[in-house]
């Protein structure tokens, strides 16, 4: 029974379902999309179900599709622990790593980091996505995600990479210009430069100065879905920026940012957050450790506040 089901046709279907299309699917694979159409129909003859419900618009998952599903995901993730089982030695981990950040943390930060992963890891093939979004990593067959924020749903497995924080900060044109805020308060009497970044909520800082914390609605003249451009706007001038102190360190020092209101940070650690389905992937955790090793190398974790 079953003798012509092929781990192929499992990823195939995986994803379909994670793309909703097969047209996508097919890019992502680089096939054909008649290729990934003949895969999931043989599929289909094989298991003797029906899998799929398929529109010219969309496609979605049939109840026996979404058993099919989450078995797929449990034979390939099983596949996946024999190969690196049966590996001599951690170096010759391989594979593929799907690997996900936010724009800028994701360009900067992690995909150096990959760089020097796979030279160290020839085996290992990484696809490095960013979005600016936060990503459902066991939805959409995120191995690892690299995110900047504490908000990590229970029923994932996180490590932390490295110890960070935001900061308030402003150009000193801007501050010549409008003022020095002495107090959380006065912020909202400033402009400030709203971001809608992955974890963040739109126009809404959460700030914690020792054991008091505070939340606070903000507003300003440029928004943006993109923390690079609201750290450049404030370099410019129009406002104050809530920003991750690896973003903005160098310009702190150097002059072009002045930080402000010291005492008041918010929590914005770095971590390797992944399904827990995976928490015995070879792959998965020669990254995390790799990760680690390379941020406590580049001292990340060390960065501080100025006083």
């Amino acid at each position: 029974m079953f003798k012509n089901l092929l781990p192929e046709d499992l990823r195939v279907f995986l994803c379909v379902v994670r793309r909703a299309s097969f047209a996508a699917a097919a890019q992502e694979l680089g096939a054909s999309p008649a290729y990934v159409s003949k895969r999931l129909r043989l599929l289909e003859e094989e298991l003797g179900v029906k899998l799929l419900h398929r529109t010219t618009r969309r496609v979605t998952v049939t109840e026996d599709g979404e058993r099919v599903f989450h078995w797929a995901q449990r034979i390939l993730d099983d596949i996946d622990h024999l190969v690196q089982e049966v590996s001599t030695a951690q170096s010759e981990v391989r594979g593929l790593l799907r690997v996900s950040s936010s724009f800028g943390f994701g360009r900067n930060v992690v995909a150096p980091a990959m760089s020097r992963l796979v030279a160290q890891h020839p085996g290992l093939q990484v696809r490095l996505e960013v979005f600016d979004r936060l990503v459902d990593v066991a939805a959409e067959g995120i191995d690892l995600d690299v995110r900047v924020g504490d908000e990590i749903a229970p029923h994932l497995i996180a490590r932390q990479l490295a110890a960070n924080h935001r900061v308030l900060c402003a150009a000193p044109a801007y501050l010549a210009r409008k003022g020095l805020p002495r107090s959380i308060a006065e912020l909202s009497a400033h402009d400030c430069l709203v971001i809608k970044e992955r974890d963040h909520p739109f126009g809404v800082w959460k700030l914690r100065a020792g054991a008091e914390e505070r939340t606070l609605k903000v507003t300003g003249p440029l928004s943006a879905n993109n923390g690079e451009m609201a750290a450049q706007w404030a370099l410019d001038g129009h406002g104050i920026v809530l920003r991750s102190i690896w973003d903005v360190q160098a310009d702190l020092d150097a002059g072009r940012l002045v930080q402000l209101l010291p005492a008041w940070t918010q929590e914005a650690n770095v971590w390797a957050v992944y399904p827990g389905r995976l928490g015995r992937s070879a792959k998965v955790r020669v990254a995390v450790e790799f990760l680690q090793a390379h941020f406590a190398r580049q001292g990340l974790e060390k960065l501080q506040t100025l006083s």
